[in-house]
């Protein structure tokens, strides 16, 4: 069995290795082309952009590895049932599902150390990949640029020192309105340019920033001799800055994590403390009902002896204690102000715990794929051995597929609370793996040839169960006896 066993884990690395190999090179490619454009157009050195595409390499990889578990065992066992491999082996007495045994060892192993990867490596990557992002997002001056606020234009070399205010900024044209340079580059010298109209454009590899002037005046005057000042007046006028935010400024980066970027551990933390935030709302809400209900039934001195909660939104109910209409309009008006803001912060609080709980969920869910596809991919490629390639490649778009979409639908019902945290990550995991266990029960029993399990075969199933089901409906309509001239014959 040893031998067996080692044949069967062997048979399966070859397919294995290369599907991971290459759907992690598809989406790394889809990766790449979807950011490299825009981070090449930001003259970013070589380093930071390998940086970037490696630090996405990890999200990739959660997605890949189940899915190249499922290619490989029914690439594996389709070839191995398409040359009988597995007949002879159960002519000589060994059960097919005895085979599952190893690779649902290996299985367990990968869902192990999916499960440490999406919860130890993932989050950290995919927190310096934020913050990477957010440090090349403001590296161009154009993001900086504020109206009615000194600029400072820094440049790669640090001597050309330029400070820009501009009364208005259009961002979506670039367009400058009451211009004033400062040019404070020569210690020696000062130079300053007004202009009522300016734009802003940058060359191709967006190192270099064109200042175009229009109807502006240039002033520079030397600081040690007084006397020497010169003004020169001009229609239009080009400034050029060279290395303008050619150099990345790495920040320490934010602190603050969103769900992605969290471990197991503080998730867990996160969800607890919006459940303690979320019973301090009811308690306030409950409060304030009693304190609502004691002021309607003119109870204002109980009322007065209680504690009265905060106000919220400028408005007490401290403020409403007496009698008349005045006042019960008022105590209405706070009372339905309150209970909005008490009904948005626990709606936030549950979604924000929501969330948290079904990111915890979905590094189990997806981790444990990788079991559940070892169990899943076997018995489909028994039943179809003469499927070939094709059969695998359509059968895995088929599970990626439904698995994805489940995933993705669950969650998104989770998040908003119309479905438990659990179920909405773990569906997927359970449809199939019933799916599974109902193929694995057949799984013995079927005649296994090299000419069956094709895709002839698959067609003339589904129009076997379409007759079928055709047949049923016809025996379920009931037939017209024809009348033969009795009385209330039409």
């Amino acid at each position: 069995m040893q031998i067996l066993t080692r044949y069967v884990i062997r048979a399966h690395l070859g397919p294995f290795l290369f599907a991971f190999t290459v759907l992690t090179g598809l989406l790394f490619l889809n990766t790449v082309a979807r950011r490299f454009q825009d981070l090449a157009g930001k003259g970013l050195p070589w380093s930071v952009i390998a940086e970037v595409l490696v630090l996405s390499l990890p999200h990739i990889v959660a997605l890949t590895l189940p899915m190249a578990v499922l290619v490989a065992v029914l690439y594996t066992y389709n070839e191995m049932t398409a040359a009988n491999e597995t007949t002879a082996m159960a002519v000589n007495g060994v059960n097919p599902l005895r085979l599952l045994v190893p690779l649902a060892g290996v299985g367990t192993i990968l869902a192990g150390g999916m499960l440490y990867f999406n919860d130890r490596v993932l989050p950290e990557t995919n927190h310096r990949l934020k913050n990477l992002l957010v440090d090349i997002a403001q590296k161009s001056p154009t993001f900086e640029l504020r109206e009615q606020v000194m600029n400072e234009i820094r440049t790669g070399d640090r001597r050309t020192k330029y400070f820009l205010q501009a009364t208005r900024i259009d961002p979506a044209t670039n367009r400058l309105t009451d211009v004033a340079i400062y040019d404070v580059s020569n210690p020696d010298r000062a130079r300053t340019i007004y202009a009522q109209q300016g734009t802003m454009a940058f060359n191709r590899e967006r190192t270099d920033l064109f200042l175009m002037l229009y109807n502006g005046v240039m002033q520079e005057g030397d600081l040690s001799d007084p006397r020497s000042f010169q003004r020169l007046f001009f229609q239009e006028q080009v400034i050029r800055v060279r290395g303008v935010g050619d150099e990345l400024e790495r920040q320490a980066g934010s602190e603050f994590r969103s769900d992605r970027e969290m471990s197991i551990d503080r998730l867990s933390e996160a969800a607890t403390e919006r459940d303690g935030e979320l019973e301090s709302v009811r308690r306030e809400s409950l409060e304030q009902s009693r304190f609502a209900v004691h002021m309607a039934l003119g109870m204002a001195d109980s009322a007065r002896a209680e504690a009265v909660p905060p106000s919220v939104g400028g408005i007490g109910l401290g403020s409403v204690i007496g009698s008349g209409d005045a006042a019960e309009d008022a105590l209405t008006r706070s009372t339905a102000l309150r209970f909005r803001t008490f009904a948005a912060r626990a709606y936030a609080l549950r979604r924000q715990a929501n969330m948290y709980r079904v990111e915890i969920h979905k590094k189990y869910a997806i981790a444990f794929a990788c079991i559940v596809f070892v169990l899943l991919g076997a018995p489909v490629a028994v039943r179809f051995p003469s499927g070939g390639i094709g059969m695998v490649i359509a059968m895995s778009l088929l599970v990626f597929s439904i698995y994805w979409v489940g995933l993705i639908g669950g969650e998104k019902l989770a998040d908003t609370g119309k479905v438990s945290p659990f179920w909405g990550m773990w569906a997927p995991n359970v449809v199939f793996l019933g799916f599974a266990a109902w193929a694995l029960a057949k799984m013995g029993r079927e005649g296994i040839t090299p000419r069956g399990g094709g895709w002839d075969d698959v067609g003339y199933a589904v129009r076997r169960r379409l007759r079928a089901l055709a047949g049923g409906a016809r025996r379920l309509v009931p037939r017209r006896v024809p009348n033969r001239g009795g009385a209330g014959a039409s």
